[in-house]
């Protein structure tokens, strides 16, 4: 008989978060540059403000959690795809995987991936729009306003928006280790029950060359509960709503990578992938 898997005990983390701060004169709303900005002008007007906070291991409790009540779970899910090197197969194959499993773990009826960004020794490839700025990730943020995620059912699906966005609509993303289990800078989610959306959420422009879309950068509160989960494998995936248009469900999640001191040293950088899906209820 094999032996039973040995999981890693739950241990809470200590660290840093960075939340929003403004550069400058904060009467300009806040913006960030996707692509080179205009000669003379900033990328952005974003500073950080870091604080001290504790990020609880959600391991052996992932019962607790769940995407309408936290904003985000976890799920087993074995891929056939391993190390994502070749971007035809990940989109051919790995996006009809989680399609498939968003259906199963949401009741959604269709399932549209709009991009995915890879992650690789803490450097960042998106296949949407070139690479993604570390500033942003390395902070506090929620990657669509609730605005711009209505905007992202016209951008994609401008022919059949009316009769969509009649029924329930919802942006979650996947997210995924790479190769190895996570060990230096994990993904860090926040309960969407501790989030105060009137007064912690702050509307960044997000421009890009040919358009503008928007995201928050989040205030600091000390009421925000953070959660990861410990030496998360590539078969433990998380899902995490970035919008939902059901206002009696959590809506959005906030999420940073955080610095763990407790991790191996000679551990190998986190590599991970995140898919980011369009939910409908309606075909």
């Amino acid at each position: 008989m094999a032996a039973a898997a040995v999981l890693p005990a739950p241990h809470d983390v200590p660290t840093t978060l960075n939340y929003y701060s403004p550069i400058g004169d904060d009467s300009e709303p806040p913006f960030l540059y996707v692509t080179d900005p205009p000669p003379g002008v900033p990328k952005t007007n974003l500073g950080l403000d870091p604080h001290p906070t504790i990020i609880h291991d959600v391991r052996g409790k992932e019962d607790t959690v769940s995407l309408d009540k936290t904003g985000f779970q976890f799920v087993k899910h074995v891929s056939e795809e391993k190390d994502f090197l070749d971007e035809d197969r990940i989109k051919s194959v790995y996006y009809k995987e989680l399609e498939e499993l968003l259906k199963k773990e949401t009741g959604a009826k269709r399932v549209f991936i709009f991009n995915h960004a890879i992650r690789r020794n803490y450097g960042d490839v998106d296949a949407n729009g070139g690479n993604q700025n570390p500033g942003l990730l390395k902070s506090v943020h929620i990657d669509q306003t609730l605005e711009a995620s209505v905007q992202r059912v016209h951008h994609h699906l401008k022919d059949e928006e009316e009769r969509l966005l009649k029924s329930r609509v919802r942006i979650i993303n996947v997210w995924r280790p790479i190769g190895h289990p996570v060990a230096h800078h994990p993904l860090a989610v926040a309960d969407w029950r501790t989030l105060d959306v009137d007064h912690d959420l702050v509307p960044v422009r997000y421009i890009f060359s040919d358009r503008e879309g928007g995201t928050y950068r989040v205030k600091y509160t000390p009421q925000l509960r953070w959660n990861y989960m410990s030496d998360q494998t590539p078969d433990e995936v998380l899902l995490f709503k970035t919008f939902d248009s059901d206002t009696d469900k959590a809506r959005m999640t906030p999420h940073t990578a955080f610095p763990d001191a407790s991790s191996p040293k000679r551990a190998p950088p986190r590599q991970s992938i995140e898919v980011r899906c369009l939910v409908f209820d309606s075909e």
